[in-house]
Formats: C-alpha cells, structure tokens, sequence
C-alpha cells in the first residue's frame, strides 16, 4: 500500500495540542445558537401582548421552530460530511442571527413561524449538535470522543445559562424587541470557530476504505444500515421523548412559573439554573461514557427525570421549590446527547456521524414539536400545565425501559468490495 494511504488519517486528525481549540469553538458555537435559542421562551408572553395573536398561535411558531430544527440536521449533517462543516456553520449563524433580528418586526402567525420556526431554527440546526458533534468526533482521538461530547454538550447549556440573565438584563433596559435583536447579534460571535471545525469526514472515510480493501458507505448505504438496526430505532425513539420534555421546558417553563404565581424572575433564573446544571450532567454523562454502558446511563436519566416531575407535581410551589426543581431538570435536560452520540459512534464509526446522529435529532425534534404546541394547546384548554406532566412522566417511563434492549457492538458494515 502506497505511503500516501498511510498518511491520510493522520492528516484527518488535528495535532494534540489543538483538541481544547476544537472544544473550544465547537462548544462556543453551540452556546451562542442554542443559549439564544432556548431563552425564546422569555419573549413568549410579550409576543402575546404586542400581536394580540394568542398563546396557542405563537405555541405553533415555537413548535414549528422544534420541528424545523430537526428537519435540517440530516441534511446539514450529510452535506457537512461531504463539504465541510465550516462552511455548514457559517450560513447557520447568519440565519440564527436574522431570524431572531426581524422576529420582533412579525404581526402574523406566518411572520413569526418564518422568523423563529424557519430562520432562526434553521439556522440553529446547522450550527447545531449534528453538525458539532460530527466535527468533534472527527477531528480529537477515539478514547476522547465521549468527553468531547460531553463538552461541547456542556457548551450549549452554559450558553443558555449565561443568554437568559443577559436577555431579562436587556428586556429590563431596552425593551423586549430591542432586547431580542441584541441575541440576535451577539450569535455572530460564532463565526471565528468555522476556521477550527472546517473539514470533512470523506476524506476519513475514504482513506478508512483503503486500509480495508473495501468500498466507503455512501450516505444513502449507511442510512440504509441503521434503519435496519432496532438499536438505532430504540434511541429514536428515547430521543424523541427528550424532544417533548426538553422543548416544553423551553418553551414553557415562564408559562408555568407564571402559573404558581411566582415571581416573572424566578423564570429567568429559572432557565439559566437548567442551563447552568446541564453543564454539570453533560459533563458527567461524558465522563461516564467510557465507564459504564451507554444505554444503561441513558435508562437512568430517564428515570430520574420521571421521578422529578412527579415529585415537583405534589411539591408546595415555591420559590426555592421551582429552582431546585430546574436544577434536577437541568442535570437530565440535555445530557441525553453524549451518550446518544456515543452509541451512534460506537455502532456506525465517525464518516457518516453528522447524518446519523442528525436523523436522530429529527427524531428528538418530532417530539420537541409535540412538547412546545401540546403545551400551550393544553394550557388554553385546562388553564393548567398538569395534563403536559403526566404525558411526560409516562413517556419519561417509557423511554427508560426502551433503551434497555439496545446492543452497544459495533457493527460490521456492509459495503461493496472494491
């Protein structure tokens, strides 16, 4: 075999001494677009009061921004696989930035789904978790991978930390639009991180192929691949449970602070709270990802989820009540991702990753859709949240006992001799 066939993984590969820069902008990006798009939920009822368009039309822009979110992964994954993930990342901060910029200009039902549901979130899924963690897996070592994940996970939850007192900050000075807008400017402090994420995994892919005498999956095969695995379909499935829960939080956590009567910054603080021990279980479940089994740690996130919800439903709904309730939330709220992306790593190796992992967070994005509109569509219908938390702790349930089944080998793949 040539020299040159040798030379290509290591070319693939970043030096040591570069893999905290590669953290450093993935995680960065990753708390600039989620940190801005999860404190939408803090202009929620302002939307209210300047359109007149009501809770359950502005829940439908919301949820389609869930959905839309999703929708874009896959194919931002597949074409950063192919083309790079630099350039993937670069339209995605400016269409995070736009959208959330002209948001406050929308009167209509339509205006808003466009502004939220399609630029922003769009945007957000390009430079999203898909994307990101393809990247990462891509370019630090194998051993690292599940700390990797955990940190760039981490990022996006110190983003929405720090976002939620920098937005009530805002809003308190300026107004809510002018408020908005300002997020809206600040995502574009991503941009610098596209020069340490460029690259692709083809070129990974290929060389792999060569050392092994066989042709590299396509796209298309390696889909194929996964959708014939029950494991890939059991995380779907647990995903898409993460999807609702997370989403409604997102969405309406302030609508629930406001119902117990509490104070509206008791909201804010409560969203950064979520943000600010997400770091904590992402990092956690990071660690844990090269100690324990996957799927066992994702059974027990789930579990303890269930049982927070149910326990916060018969607590007295106090202040101090409502942010420990945010901090549990927190520990489990997206520490979901690492190991999920690490079984997708573990199962189907890192040249198709970003596709993969993105078909999943469509799958987790379904179900975000369903937690954002059910919210405010049960809340307009019961003046309660209480039905949305009992559907939770059902699926939180369920979602545990589905992951036990899954099977962590790797799996032979099956391409075409070349």
């Amino acid at each position: 075999m040539s020299q040159s066939s040798h030379a290509s993984p290591a070319k693939s590969r970043i030096s040591r001494n570069a893999i905290w820069l590669v953290l450093i902008a993935a995680a960065g990006t990753y708390a600039l677009s989620m940190g801005v798009r999860n404190t939408m939920g803090l202009y929620l009822s302002a939307l209210n009061t300047s359109t007149g368009l009501g809770i359950g039309n502005i829940s439908l822009a919301f949820a389609f921004g869930q959905l839309w979110w999703g929708l874009t992964q896959p194919f931002a994954g597949a074409v950063a696989d192919r083309i790079g993930t630099g350039r993937v990342i670069f339209i995605g901060v400016l269409l995070v930035a736009l959208g959330t910029v002209i948001t406050p200009l929308m009167t209509s039902t339509f205006g808003l789904i466009l502004a939220i549901g399609v630029l922003a979130a769009g945007g957000a899924g390009m430079a999203g978790p898909s994307v990101l963690m393809a990247a990462t897996a891509r370019l630090v070592p194998a051993e690292k991978r599940g700390m990797a994940s955990g940190i760039v996970n981490a990022g996006g939850s110190f983003g929405q930390f720090t976002m939620a007192p920098i937005a009530i900050g805002l809003t308190a000075s300026l107004g809510w639009a002018a408020s908005m807008q300002w997020l809206g400017l600040l995502v574009l402090l991503a941009l610098p991180a596209i020069w340490m994420l460029k690259g692709n995994s083809k070129a990974m892919a290929a060389a792999a192929a060569a050392a092994s005498g066989k042709k590299a999956l396509t796209a298309r095969e390696a889909l194929s691949q996964a959708l014939a695995t029950p494991s890939y379909g059991f995380l779907a499935l647990g995903f898409m449970v993460c999807g609702f829960h997370v989403a409604f939080l997102a969405t309406h956590l302030p609508g629930v602070v406001e119902a117990c009567g509490l104070p509206p910054a008791i909201a804010g603080w409560s969203l950064a709270i979520v943000g600010l021990f997400n770091i904590v279980g992402s990092l956690a479940m990071g660690w844990g990802v090269g100690r324990w089994r996957m799927k066992s740690l994702l059974s027990l996130l789930y579990a303890v989820r269930g049982l927070a919800v149910l326990a916060f439903l018969f607590a007295p709904k106090t202040p101090a009540v409502m942010l420990i309730f945010a901090a549990v939330m927190g520990v489990t709220y997206l520490s979901t991702v690492p190991p999920t992306a690490g079984l997708v790593a573990k199962m189907f190796g890192p040249a198709n990753m970003a596709m993969l992992f993105g078909v999943l967070m469509l799958a987790h994005q379904i179900g975000g859709f369903a937690g954002a509109y059910l919210g405010g569509q049960i809340f307009q219908a019961t003046g309660s949240y209480d039905w949305v938390w009992y559907i939770d702790i059902v699926l939180a349930v369920g979602a545990a006992l589905i992951h036990l089944p899954i099977r962590e080998a790797k799996l032979a793949p099956r391409p075409t001799t070349a």
